[in-house]
C-alpha cells in the first residue's frame, strides 16, 4: 500500500490488461522493470479467455470493507463515516471506508443476501430494508 493505493493490485491489473495498453504505456512499464505477461490471457486456455472466479477481487474488497466497518463501529459506536475517512486494518491494509460505504449503498441491488445481512448486522439501516 502506498498512500492508500494497492500497488500490487494495480500492477496485476496492468499485466492482466497488457494487450489493451497503449504502446507508450507498455514502454513506460517496461522501463520501470515490469515484465509483460508470458502469454496473453486469450492464449492461456486453449485460445479462449480464462474464466474468472466468481466474486474474485470484488469478494476480497467486500471482506476488507466489512472488516474495516466492523472495526470502526466497535471503536466509534456509529456507522456514520465521513466520505474521506480511511480505516487501517490490523494487517496494515488501508480501506477508504467512506468511499466503500457509499459504493455499497449505490450498488446494494447487486449485493448478495448474505452481504446485505452482514451490513445490516453492523447497523446499516439501508441494508436491512
Amino acid at each position: 500500500m502506498v498512500n492508500g493505493l494497492d500497488v500490487g493490485g494495480w500492477l496485476a491489473a496492468q499485466r492482466d490488461g497488457w494487450e489493451r495498453l497503449a504502446v507508450g504505456q507498455r514502454e513506460r512499464l517496461v522501463q520501470l522493470g515490469v515484465q509483460p505477461p508470458e502469454k496473453p490471457a486469450a492464449e492461456a486456455v486453449g485460445g479462449k479467455a480464462r474464466p474468472r472466479r466468481a466474486g474474485g477481487a470484488r469478494a476480497g474488497a467486500f471482506e476488507r470493507g466489512a472488516a474495516a466497518l466492523a472495526q470502526y463501529v466497535e471503536r466509534e459506536g456509529t456507522v456514520v463515516v465521513a466520505r474521506s475517512w480511511s480505516e487501517e486494518l490490523p494487517d496494515g491494509t488501508a480501506v477508504r471506508l467512506g468511499v466503500w460505504l457509499s459504493n455499497m449503498k449505490t450498488r446494494r441491488a447487486t449485493l448478495t443476501g448474505e452481504q446485505l445481512q452482514r451490513l445490516a448486522g453492523l447497523g446499516l439501516e439501508w441494508a436491512a430494508a
